[in-house]
């Protein structure tokens, strides 16, 4: 009974029981107001359903998501993801549109390694803020996440700019293997920063900067080069994810696309159990945070709640996940749950012996 009860804490104590939780529960919930919400179909090759939307969906928020975890991961914060969204994603179909034939797979690739070196330098720019200048992160990227939405807008003219373009469109709905491409996509991405992460000592750095970068830089680590990386690596990533954005419209709107994205990235590495206080991460914790909440956002739809209400009832059920899923909140509940112990029965006192 002992190691049952042991084993019973040890799974309820781990950071992504409740988070688990949570999903089966909403998928249970959108089971039960449709039943059919668990079919997955096949029609022309291809696999269709509620289910495959979710992962599809998601696959922008768990890209940026990868991102913001190793910016998280050194005590900082990216909040010009959304703007890189859209400007990657503004860039490509600019010219993609000036091209004669917007099919040719050599002027999509070009489209898509001029969005991705802007969107270097842009994460660059932030890296330089805050590693070598020493601005807050949190101000660093709040200045891009301004002028980052005003330059797409620039780059688009104001307008939204739409594309024809079979190769481009399929990164966002194209399939490959029955499946989704964009699945795909964000699941090698989750693979290869796993592989550095966790294959190699950058994990660890990256965890010894988040969790004091003045003593990492005492034993020698270069703890300024690590943060000017992450911001990079963010920025690479809010780019792929500005592709896929883009790509499910075929238009880019500078003023639209990407919009609020970082903060759903956020929740999603809160969720996914890493601290933002810095010094640990974790990438699984983030993508299954990134199913949550697109899951949540399914739901609220399928369930025709109305826009103006839609926020808060997301936000309600982030501050539920987060309250249930942080262990103070958790032994505060325990402790007021837990009945008032009997006092102990007093026992009487032998009487002392007083020699005749």
């Amino acid at each position: 009974m002992s190691n049952r009860r042991a084993g019973y804490r040890t799974l309820t104590t781990h950071r992504l029981f409740w988070p688990v939780v949570v999903l089966v529960v909403m998928l249970a919930a959108n089971t039960v107001y449709r039943p059919g919400f668990l079919s997955v179909q096949m029609r022309d090759g291809h696999l269709y359903g509620s289910l495959i939307d979710i992962l599809r969906l998601s696959a922008p928020l768990i890209l940026v998501g990868l991102g913001m975890t190793l910016v998280i991961a050194t005590g900082g914060i990216d909040l010009s993801v959304g703007s890189l969204c859209a400007i990657s994603g503004a860039i490509a179909c600019l010219y993609i549109s000036r091209q004669p034939d917007q099919n040719s797979l050599g002027g999509v690739l070009t489209a898509l390694a001029l969005g991705v070196g802007v969107a270097l330098v842009l994460g660059a720019w932030n890296g330089v803020l805050v590693a070598v200048i020493g601005i807050q992160p949190i101000i660093a990227t709040l200045i891009l996440m301004v002028a980052g939405r005003g330059l797409a807008q620039l780059i688009t003219e104001g307008q939204i700019l739409t594309i024809n373009s079979g190769p481009y469109k399929a990164i966002g709905v194209g399939h490959l293997l029955t499946l989704p491409l964009a699945i795909f996509i964000a699941l090698a991405a989750a693979l290869l920063v796993a592989a550095v992460t966790r294959r190699t000592a950058l994990g660890m750095i990256i965890e010894a900067v988040g969790g004091n970068a003045q003593a990492s830089r005492l034993a020698g680590l270069r703890s300024g080069r690590i943060t000017f990386l992450v911001y990079v690596i963010s920025a690479a990533c809010a780019a792929v994810a500005g592709f896929m954005i883009t790509a499910n419209v075929s238009s880019a709107d500078g003023n639209a696309a990407g919009l609020w994205v970082e903060l759903d990235a956020i929740l999603a590495v809160v969720i996914g159990g890493t601290s933002l206080a810095g010094g640990r991460f974790s990438l699984g914790g983030t993508i299954l945070g990134a199913l949550l909440i697109q899951t949540l956002t399914t739901t609220v739809y399928a369930m025709n709640i109305s826009p103006q209400t839609s926020l808060l009832f997301k936000a309600v059920v982030v501050i539920a996940v987060c309250l249930i899923q942080a262990p103070g909140f958790r032994a505060r509940f325990a402790r007021r749950r837990a009945p008032a112990a009997a006092p102990a029965p007093a026992t009487e006192q032998p009487k002392e012996q007083v020699p005749a």
